[in-house]
């Protein structure tokens, strides 16, 4: 692929839960970052276009159709481009294993990094009959999760008129509410379980909002989300050397997590990342 000079360069770039043709997507914050970097491999894990919400209400501000016409630009530019359907883009799994305009489409993938970890990306929604039925669902199911949502677009919207950054207040209740911590928890040991059971050495996903890079409790499965672009606004990307971090990209950018090859922990970098440069 030809290189940009301007450009962040990365080998690998996932993305998930974008939800083109939800009010609360970000797309502008997610054309921000495309317009920035370069990769050799994206991965969409799901919930890239909002069927269900289109269902309801019809929502498609030009935003959101240019970042679809941002992939197409990048698969037919040399970028290999997976699209792993999710539960909110289910009809798109009629077309596993075909193509969309240059874009393969799966139900899952496999990617090994350039230090050799072997690695299965699934959306997540898998694991929803385990994990998300007992407390998460009582807790931030769909009606208080909607609400959760509510009040991270208005504190949005109120803290953009006082000048102040993009902060996420539904990730901010996922983070300080024991319920929901303890079921995210579940949610990532059954992920990093599945993996483990099927020979890989850690799982990619997304689906529960909760941007994250971390080993298990045995110091070798390694567990990453992607977040999302309602919420957090996050995509996860490999260096060349096979370096794994997590983006936040809003009105400033950071790597909020980061896995160095052969590290045994997690630890947190807060680097800001300079527009243009690495």
């Amino acid at each position: 692929m030809k290189q940009n000079s301007a450009a962040i360069y990365y080998r690998t770039l996932w993305l998930s839960d974008i939800h083109l043709g939800n009010k609360d997507c970000h797309a502008d914050y997610l054309l921000d970052l495309l317009s920035q970097v370069q990769c050799d491999h994206l991965y969409l894990l799901g919930d890239i276009v909002d069927i269900l919400a289109l269902k309801k209400r019809l929502y498609w501000p030009s935003s959101h159709y240019e970042v679809l016409r941002c992939f197409q630009r990048m698969a037919a530019n040399g970028t290999r481009v997976t699209y792993i359907p999710g539960n909110h883009d289910a009809p798109l799994r009629d077309f596993a294993y075909g193509e969309l305009l240059g874009i393969e489409v799966c139900p899952e993938a496999i990617h090994q990094t350039a230090d050799g970890k072997r690695l299965l990306l699934l959306h997540g929604d898998e694991f929803d009959h385990a994990v998300m039925l007992r407390s998460i669902n009582r807790l931030i199911g769909l009606h208080a999760h909607d609400l959760a949502v509510f009040l991270n677009r208005w504190t949005h919207r109120a803290r953009r008129l006082l000048g102040m950054p993009y902060w996420s207040f539904a990730n901010y209740l996922k983070e300080h509410v024991k319920q929901a911590r303890d079921a995210i928890e579940s949610y990532e040991l059954l992920a990093m379980r599945t993996a483990a059971m099927r020979g890989f050495d850690g799982i990619v996903c997304g689906h529960i909002h909760k941007p994250e890079i971390r080993y298990g409790t045995d110091g070798q499965s390694l567990y990453c989300n992607t977040g999302d672009w309602t919420e957090s606004c996050t995509a996860m990307v490999e260096t060349l050397s096979g370096e794994l971090q997590l983006l936040h990209w809003s009105d400033c950018q950071e790597t909020i997590r980061s896995h160095h090859p052969h590290a045994k922990s997690v630890e947190q970098d807060t680097r800001a990342l300079s527009r243009g440069l690495l």
